[in-house]
Formats: structure tokens, sequence, C-alpha cells
């Protein structure tokens, strides 16, 4: 099984920026643990902090991949391009966020992302990653 997880802006700061919120690890440490435990799954890793590269990442990737998990980040809210990317490619994609979005700001509460997606996994912190990869193997998605 081959699944590209794409993390949006400001993830590439995770284990540095809002720890109470995002924890103290970093997201190489994390997948560092997925890829030994998962040593069956071929995990690749994307981030970018621009808009038109996780599109470009979700197209490239969107036709050749057995799964996308995406967190999307601040995204989530306020992109439809990004929303209409996941609908127009046939891989199936997971959304994630590592805090609990209904907990946060109201603005927050909304996710573009969620009508296109198979489903979502929310709040569980870096957690919420191996989850997704335990949905796609389990054949849930």
């Amino acid at each position: 099984m081959k699944i590209l997880i794409i993390n949006g802006p400001n993830l590439n700061l995770l284990g540095v920026r809002e720890k109470e919120i995002y924890g103290h690890q970093t997201f190489e440490a994390v997948l560092k643990k997925l890829r030994q435990h998962y040593h069956e799954v071929s995990l690749e890793y994307f981030q970018s902090n621009v808009e038109g590269e996780i599109i470009n990442a979700l197209q490239n990737a969107g036709f050749l991949y057995d799964g996308i998990i995406l967190n999307a980040g601040g995204y989530s809210h306020t992109s439809v391009a990004i929303a209409d990317a996941v609908k127009a490619i046939r891989t199936p994609v997971i959304e994630v966020h590592i805090s609990n979005v209904f907990a946060r700001e109201p603005y927050r509460h909304t996710s573009f992302l969620a009508a296109n997606v198979k489903g979502s996994i929310i709040g569980f912190g870096m957690d919420s990653y191996r989850l997704a990869i335990e949905g796609f193997l389990s054949k849930i998605v």
C-alpha cells in the first residue's frame, strides 16, 4: 500500500508552535515512528505553506496512490480550490486535524474539504495520522 501524507501551512512548525495545542513532537519524529510501525506501507510525505503547491501535490498523487492523508491546516476552512482538487482525484482522501477544531474558534468549525473526503479524524493529536493509516489498512475507506 502506498500512502501520501500532505500537511499544509504552519505544520512545518510542529513541536515548536503552540505546544499546548499541537504537542511537543516534530512531524518528522512522528513520521519516523509511523514508518517503523507500518513497514509494509510506503509512506511518503509532503508539506507546503502554499495553497497551489498542495493542489499540485493532490493532483500529482491523486491517480497513483492508494490513499492520501490530508491535514490542510487553516486551508481546510478557507480553500474551495483544495476542496475541488480533492473532489477531482480518484485516490481516497482522509482529512485529519491534530486539535479538536470544534473546541476552538468558530471559523474552524467548517471544513470545505469534508464533503469531498472519505472521512475526517479530528482531535486525537498526532495519533490522528496513525488512525488514518489504520482506516486505509482496514479497507474502511
